[in-house]
């Protein structure tokens, strides 16, 4: 059983899940592929896998065969496991609970594609329902608190299978980056009255300098104050704070604007390793004014080394109006349905890819 460890100086929460070790990878030390390997993802590899816990299928198909267009199974390898209780307990000075939560894998597509980008809007927009749906299921479990939905590809970004899939970690706290966002959404909506993320669109909106996309229900934007090169946020427009009460018309709207996103990134960046997380409230809050649930996506274009792990500053070589200008104007095969919307000016030479 994986074990939740308390940092007693900043409260923060640490996994031990020597399970996570015994991962497969299809990438070496040199982040090199292993072409035509095995692919426990694939059509008809089902067996090989746990078995599914929800799956979106063609009508007569069972489950765990083939003729399934998303199916989520537990993770192999978790990082925390749902079977047991909490037993939270002191050890001397420190807290610690048992490693109990959820760890599941989305399978996006039983075709080998590699990336976001890869499927279509009818398929994505299945994947953000995926999401969804299982967030309502496993925030009727009293023990769990919240639910973090995140995609890794590419070496650089952690996969460990080449297959386009993404994640979900259900834990019995509530993370600490997603604590502080919530702390200060708190204080600007205590002092301003109103949501931070819903004024962030209006601005960004109003100045345009540093939008990606805007589209009717959702927009994308370099954050004014970008982590790393290329960092890309996705809102939708409406206010809202838990990401399980998404529509369906909801997920069509978010599965459009993302797949344009990272098409653009990908075309930009030569298909570069990313991370993309959903930040959503936790399960155990009602609707809140002062949060807005939303998509952060990173491309692993710089290294994070010592200056920032010391500090918590992070340097970022391009600036997010350089940025987003460089990607508005990427030509993709996605059907670029706001172009005629966007300013007519060239990418600048500053925004080229970093090297």
């Amino acid at each position: 059983m994986p074990d939740l460890r308390k940092d007693p100086i900043v409260g923060r929460w640490v996994i031990v899940a020597k399970s996570r070790a015994k991962r497969p990878h299809d990438f070496g030390a040199e982040e090199t592929l292993r072409q035509g390997a095995f692919c426990p993802f694939c059509r008809g590899a089902e067996q090989h896998t746990p078995g599914e816990i929800l799956a979106y299928r063609e009508a007569g198909t069972q489950p765990d065969e083939p003729g399934w267009r998303v199916r989520v199974v537990p993770n192999k390898f978790p990082a925390l496991e749902i079977e047991g209780d909490l037993q939270k307990r002191g050890d001397g000075m420190y807290d610690r609970m048992r490693g109990v939560g959820a760890h599941e894998v989305v399978i996006e597509s039983p075709e080998h594609l590699v990336t976001t980008a890869d499927l279509s809007e009818p398929q994505l927009a299945e994947v953000f329902a995926a999401y969804r749906d299982r967030l309502l299921d496993l925030k009727r479990d009293p023990r769990l608190v919240y639910g973090m939905i995140f995609k890794n590809v590419g070496a650089g970004a952690g996969a460990s299978l080449e297959h386009t899939h993404s994640q979900l970690i259900v834990t019995p706290i509530v993370p600490i980056a997603v604590s502080e966002e919530l702390t200060g959404a708190r204080e600007y909506f205590g002092y301003r009255g109103r949501c931070v993320f819903c004024d962030m669109i209006e601005q960004e909106l109003r100045d345009g300098r540093r939008i990606v996309l805007d589209t009717p229900g959702c927009v994308a934007f370099c954050p004014f104050a970008s982590r790393f090169p290329f960092e890309t946020w996705i809102l939708p427009k409406p206010h809202d704070s838990h990401y399980e009460q998404i529509s369906p018309r909801g997920t069509e709207e978010i599965a459009q604007i993302t797949r344009r996103v990272m098409a653009k990134i990908e075309s930009a960046l030569d298909r570069p390793a990313y991370n993309y997380i959903i930040h959503t409230a936790p399960f155990d809050t009602v609707a809140l004014e002062h949060y807005h649930w939303h998509i952060e996506i990173i491309p692993r274009l710089t290294r994070t080394a010592g200056f920032e792990w010391g500090t918590g500053f992070y340097i970022n070589p391009v600036p997010p109006e350089e940025a987003a200008e460089f990607l508005r104007h990427v030509e993709t095969p996605v059907a670029e349905a706001e172009r005629s919307d966007e300013p007519d000016r060239d990418a600048p030479s500053a925004a080229r890819r970093p090297e």
